[in-house]
């Protein structure tokens, strides 16, 4: 986020600006809705799973009524998108991981949005989260920067990142 806002800062071009903005916007929106809508698939199959096997066309069935409520009305669904949840190998050899991605874009824009706000000390405490690895839950990582993941507040602050940037590519239009 520190390099897209350098990058950003020193993009005067409209064109150029925008190009920025719409390919960020792209990718907070895939790392965090497309992963929930993918998580929010995994959960699906494994509930219906419980009724007994579940067909291809099943899984397919699940799997377009989890797109069409991610994706939205706007979006137009091309004949063999029905079976594109079978090329995402990761629903059979690593189920449930996604969650990670949108987990960690939640957590960089919360951050973010901290290290906006000019807290105290940020860049100290930033390097000592750092420098702890793996080796600290994420509770203990985030509350010196006054962030509670079980706290809805704290995706809100991610989210409005993403929405601020949108804000940002919309007026340029």
């Amino acid at each position: 986020m520190l390099t897209f806002k350098k990058l950003l800062a020193g993009t005067t071009e409209q064109g150029a600006r925008k190009a920025l903005l719409a390919a960020k916007v792209e990718d907070m929106i895939g790392t965090v809705v497309r992963q929930i809508s993918f998580y929010d698939f995994e959960c699906k199959v494994h509930d219906a799973r419980r009724a007994g096997e579940l067909t291809p066309d099943q899984l397919g069935e699940i799997w377009m009524a989890v797109s069409r409520e991610s994706l939205g009305p706007s979006f137009r669904f091309m004949p063999g998108y029905e079976v594109l949840w079978s090329y995402l190998t990761h629903f059979i050899h690593a189920p449930f991981y996604v969650y990670a991605y949108a987990f960690g874009d939640g957590l960089v824009n919360a951050l973010y949005a901290v290290y906006e706000d000019g807290a105290a000390g940020f860049e100290d405490k930033y390097f000592e989260m750092l420098s702890a690895g793996g080796a600290k839950h994420h509770s203990e990582l985030l509350a010196p920067f006054g962030l509670n993941a079980a706290d809805p507040a704290f995706w809100d602050k991610g989210l409005s990142m993403m929405s601020a940037l949108i804000g940002e590519l919309e007026a340029l239009d």
